[in-house]
């Protein structure tokens, strides 16, 4: 599944591409693309013709493009939103007009912009778990996100973001640390992958209470979620197979400097230890059984 980074690098290929073109023409393949969107996916399609990409902005991992009218003669504040998710295997390509379209195509629209030739915009998911929305704006502690991602916290690489205001949270709950890592309206954007990396740097059993942990462990923890996601954003993500590509169609590279994840019967790089890997969550999480001992109790 795409986490933070890579959405990321989805959404800076597509500020470069798309900022102020037109949808001259937006259709949807099929039906489950727009699933989230009661009026069905023609009135969709309907209401984004004739409308102005102004920004492409992302939140933890939840991407939007925010529309105007286009006839507006001037661009006021974005009133409404797409906004997208990519699901498990979703993938935002842009390509030239009259492209051959994959099987896995599940909605498309044709991008206008004066003076330069039009473009389509590809979003392709092959296993239907991703969607397009359109979702009025409103403001949360002074910026304006789309109702659906009101929500969600902001995420390590936000400007924005307090890791002081995010210790505070961990420290006040009694659940699992790599479960509130997790939680998306803790702090958004961190994944399975990330969040074993991060523990692993910060050298924390992900099965440890967060509120037995001490505020410096759990500052040095956030610092760690922050420089592994860093990290893998200047290599283009993390990709494992053909599923997460950019907007060009071109796979991200750190999974070749995960330092844990996926790395079960491997010597850990820090202390020659075999990295274990354990159930969590119905999914598996890595860790070092020497740098990162369990907990002896949760309670």
């Amino acid at each position: 599944m795409p986490e933070l980074p890579e959405v990321e690098v989805v959404r800076r290929g597509l500020a470069e591409h798309i900022l102020g073109r037109v949808i001259e023409k937006a259709t949807v393949l099929n039906p489950r693309a727009s699933r989230r969107y009661e009026p069905g996916p023609d009135a969709m399609a309907a209401h984004l013709a004739g409308l102005r990409i102004d920004a492409v902005s992302r939140r933890g991992k939840y991407l939007w493009l925010e529309l105007s009218d286009s006839s507006a003669e001037q661009h006021g504040e974005p009133s409404e939103a797409l906004v997208v998710h990519l699901g498990m295997s979703g993938q935002m390509l842009l390509h030239d007009l009259g492209a051959t379209a994959g099987k896995h195509l599940r909605a498309h629209a044709i991008l206008g912009k004066l003076g330069a030739p039009s473009v389509e915009l590809h979003f392709v998911d092959q296993r239907t778990f991703g969607w397009w929305l359109l979702a009025p704006m409103t403001e949360v502690d002074g910026t304006a996100v789309p109702e659906p991602v009101a929500h969600i916290a902001r995420d390590p690489l936000d400007p924005q973001f307090d890791a002081g205001a995010v210790v505070k949270a961990l420290k006040s709950k009694r659940s699992e640390v790599k479960r509130l890592l997790l939680d998306q309206t803790v702090i958004s954007g961190v994944g399975n992958i990330y969040a074993d990396e991060a523990l692993w740097r910060a050298r924390v059993h992900g099965n440890r209470p967060a509120h037995l942990l001490t505020k410096p462990k759990l500052h040095e923890l956030i610092e760690s979620a922050q420089q592994v996601m860093a990290e893998a954003l200047a290599q283009g993500g993390t990709s494992f197979d053909a599923l997460y590509v950019n907007v060009n169609g071109e796979s991200g590279y750190f999974s070749r400097s995960l330092n844990v994840y996926g790395r079960e019967g491997e010597p850990c790089l820090r202390c020659g230890t075999t990295i274990r890997r354990e159930q969590f969550m119905n999914r598996s999480s890595y860790s070092c059984p020497v740098c990162q001992p369990r907990p002896r109790s949760t309670r």
